[in-house]
This record gives C-alpha cells, sequence and structure tokens, in this order.
C-alpha cells in the first residue's frame, strides 16, 4: 500500500479545461499512482502582480508508491509535456497552461532543495484549500497541527464550516478517467 498524495491542479492558459483533463489523465497513467478522488472545479482570481486570466483550479487525491521526488518529477514532467515553461523566479508570477503542486504526501515533513511538502504556501491560498477542504477537510496539516478546514476558516472572507463554494463544474469520478 503507498502513501496518500494531494495535488492542486491550475490554469489560466488557452483550454484550461483541457489543459486540467490532461493533467488528470497523465496523473493516472503514472506507473505506481492510483487516482483516487478529484475536488470540484473552481475558478479563481490569479494571485500575484501584473493583469492574467482567471484561473480554474482543483484538487486530487492520489495513491501511489512512488517516493515523493519521483512523484514531483513526474508532475513537472506532466506540466512540461502541456507546455508550461519553468523559469527562474521572474517567471514565477507568469499565467500557465499548467501548474501543479504536490501539497501533502502522506504525513512527511520534506524540505529539500526543489521539494517542500506540504507546501509553504498552502495555508494562505483559499484557492487550495476550497477544493481541498472538498476532499479532505480533516486532514491535518503535519508542520501546524491544524486540519484543512480550520486554515481554511482562517483565511480573511473564508466560507464558513460546511458551506464551501459551489465550485463550477464536477468532475464525476474523476472523468472516469480509465475506469
Amino acid at each position: 500500500m503507498g502513501a496518500a498524495a494531494y495535488v492542486a491542479l491550475g490554469s489560466n492558459l488557452g483550454d484550461r479545461d483541457a489543459h486540467l483533463a490532461f493533467a488528470i489523465q497523465s496523473l493516472d497513467g503514472v506507473r505506481g499512482v492510483e487516482l483516487l478522488e478529484c475536488s470540484s472545479v473552481y475558478e479563481t482570481t490569479a494571485v500575484g502582480p501584473g493583469e492574467q486570466g482567471a484561473y480554474l483550479n482543483a484538487v486530487v487525491c492520489l495513491e501511489t508508491t512512488l517516493e515523493p521526488k519521483a512523484l514531483l518529477d513526474e508532475m513537472l514532467a506532466i506540466e512540461e509535456k502541456s507546455g508550461r515553461l519553468r523559469g527562474q523566479d521572474e517567471r514565477r508570477w507568469l499565467p500557465r497552461t499548467l501548474d501543479l503542486d504536490l501539497l501533502f504526501f502522506g504525513d512527511r515533513r520534506i524540505d529539500e532543495p526543489g521539494l517542500t511538502v506540504p507546501h509553504p504556501r498552502l495555508a494562505e491560498r483559499s484557492f487550495v484549500l476550497v477544493p481541498l477542504s472538498e476532499l479532505a477537510p480533516e486532514l491535518v496539516h503535519p508542520g501546524l497541527s491544524e486540519s484543512v478546514a480550520s486554515l481554511l476558516a482562517k483565511l480573511p472572507g473564508s466560507p464558513s464550516a460546511g458551506s464551501l463554494p459551489a465550485g463550477i463544474r464536477s468532475w464525476e469520478r474523476c472523468l472516469r478517467i480509465g475506469r
């Protein structure tokens, strides 16, 4: 049996739906990864400097026998196949076809070059916490010792417990990919 991992998906360039579907299909096709659950899709305003289009965001839950770095490498390869070009810090806030972030990997805390888990800005981002709360509201952040629902409730303007905003669409059983 593998570890549970949660991955955030985002896209604000091109056919955003197609980019998210590509990410889900690709993750489900990785050897040693089983896609367990997908959140609804949420449309959110871009965070950061500069004008850019709205994002589509979702979170998936995976079970994997891969090590965290190997899973991250697979995620980066999927981003690249979607046309994402990762660059230096000055490119950090640019629009992107696909953004995949490893949020949690079991209850592990990892801090190594190129990989920090839990994701270091997870607790500040409603566009991650809302879909994550849909899947795992009681999941405890191993560094902060607080549940996802509790972290979401602390954000300014966050929805009250049990009243998450409606996603713009639901992916029935993760688009029934490969099922």
